[in-house]
Order: structure tokens, then sequence, then C-alpha cells
């Protein structure tokens, strides 16, 4: 007869009970391992691959306004359909450095405060940039949005704030994004 020494059977369901759940913990960690080295990697590659941050461009210009005209469409006087239609030269530094032009539509009338629909383009050496907004007549300051351009400017967008409008000291900011 062989004797040897055997563990009750329970004992050995116990421990090959602790054997899977060590092995199941070691599967688990090592997925989850994976699974954040692989996040990682993504991240890291999708960062590698993403387009540069928006470049952001400055140009401060001022407008000398050499052309206006009014067309009265409507009832005489200020009314819906109105247009004001301009032109003017960019300058910078004392120096000539563009032409623009553009209209300004009347879309609203409440009282004698007229809100316009403006449309603006301006040329430069580089390439022209485009710009709209809504504008009520006799403010001072204008924000309107970059919505494209040309040349060096093709694909803009930003933001044009222009001050002292229709006056000799008008003058042009434009935060110019590509």
């Amino acid at each position: 007869m062989v004797t040897g020494s055997q563990a009750p059977a329970g004992a050995h369901r116990t421990e090959r009970g602790r054997s899977n759940r060590r092995a199941r913990f070691v599967r688990s960690f090592a997925v989850s391992l994976v699974t954040a080295l692989v996040g990682v990697c993504a991240v890291g590659s999708a960062d590698a691959d993403a387009p540069e941050k928006d470049r952001a461009e400055v140009l401060e210009l001022q407008v000398r306004n050499d052309q206006y005209t009014n067309t009265d469409l409507g009832p005489a006087g200020p009314s819906l359909g109105d247009m004001y239609v301009y032109s003017g030269t960019a300058v910078q530094d004392g120096r000539d450095v563009g032409r623009g032009g553009g209209t300004c539509q009347v879309v609203h009338v409440e009282g004698e405060e007229l809100t316009t629909q403006c449309l603006l383009t301006i040329e430069l050496e580089r390439g022209s940039l485009t710009m709209q907004s809504l504008w009520v007549s006799g403010t001072n300051a204008l924000d309107m949005a970059i919505t494209g351009g040309t040349g060096d400017f093709r694909g803009a967008r930003g933001t044009a704030r222009y001050w002292d409008i229709a006056t000799s000291k008008e003058r042009m900011r434009a935060e110019i994004l590509r």
C-alpha cells in the first residue's frame, strides 16, 4: 500500500480557486496595462498628426475713405433696403498699402436707429480679406468677422475691429487666424 500525504478535497479546491483568481487578476492587470499603453500611443500619435495651433497675425491700418454714396430705395428717407456703398485706401505707417470697398444694406429700422448688414473686401499686396457684420449706424466701433481671403490670407478667419467709422481718423485692427 502506498501512502502519501493527501490534502482533503476541499483544501485542494480552495487552492485551485486562489490560483484561478490570481490568474484572472494577472490577466485583467495585463489587459488594463496594454489598453493604457495603446491609449497613450494613440494620443501621442494623434498629437503628432494634429495640425499646428492656429497662428495669429495682427494687422493695423488706417482707412482713408475716398468714395461714398447712399442709395435710397423704397420710400424716401431711411428705409429697409437702402444701401451705402463706399471705397477707400488702406494706410500703414503713412504709406498706401491697399484698397478696399464694401456695402452696408439696411436690414432693420427702428426710429432713427438703422441696423445694416455690411460686407467688405480689402485688397493688400499679399492677398485679400473678406469681412461681414451687422452694424448699428452711428456707433463708434464695429467688429466684423473675417470670413476668408486669398493669397497669403487664404482660409483666413478671425475678427477685424473698426473705429471712428466714416471719419478722417478711421482705423482697423484685424486679428487674422490661419
